[in-house]
């Protein structure tokens, strides 16, 4: 797929990548989850400046890698590649979000926040706070 193997991404493209990652994970994207992820583009002072219409250029290209064998790997060397390393811990942020967004954590998307965890080298202590903000912010009563 020389199509995949010459993209680059910006920054902003590589944290939505992470973030619709985590939502196709489970291979079911909820509505929820879209909705975080739309809300996070459009208010966040990350994506300032980003180009919207890349949205759905970043979501085909995340779906594609997930149809290929080393899809995955692709992807973080992608998202390693593009994104400065002070902005890891924000694409794990991101990508929690959107994973607790909907209430329920599935066992996918559970595996693919440890790999992110991993790929980013995200402390473990750094990825429990994350994470329990994460939790704290979609509690529902």
């Amino acid at each position: 797929m020389a199509e995949t193997e010459q993209l680059s991404l910006t920054p902003q493209d590589a944290l939505v990548a992470m973030m619709i990652a985590i939502s196709a994970s489970d291979e079911d994207i909820r509505t929820a989850e879209l909705v975080k992820i739309n809300s996070a583009v459009n208010h966040l002072p990350v994506f300032a400046d980003y180009d919207l219409d890349r949205l759905n250029v970043i979501a085909q290209t995340v779906f594609d890698l997930f149809e290929q064998e080393d899809g995955l790997d692709a992807l973080f060397g992608l998202v390693r590649t593009a994104l400065p390393e002070r902005l890891f811990e924000t694409a794990y942020a991101l990508a929690c979000d959107v994973a607790a967004a909907d209430g329920a954590l599935e066992e996918a998307e559970l595996r693919l926040l440890e790999e992110m965890r991993y790929e980013l080298n995200i402390d473990r202590l750094h990825a429990a706070a994350i994470e329990r903000g994460a939790r704290a912010r979609h509690t529902v009563l």
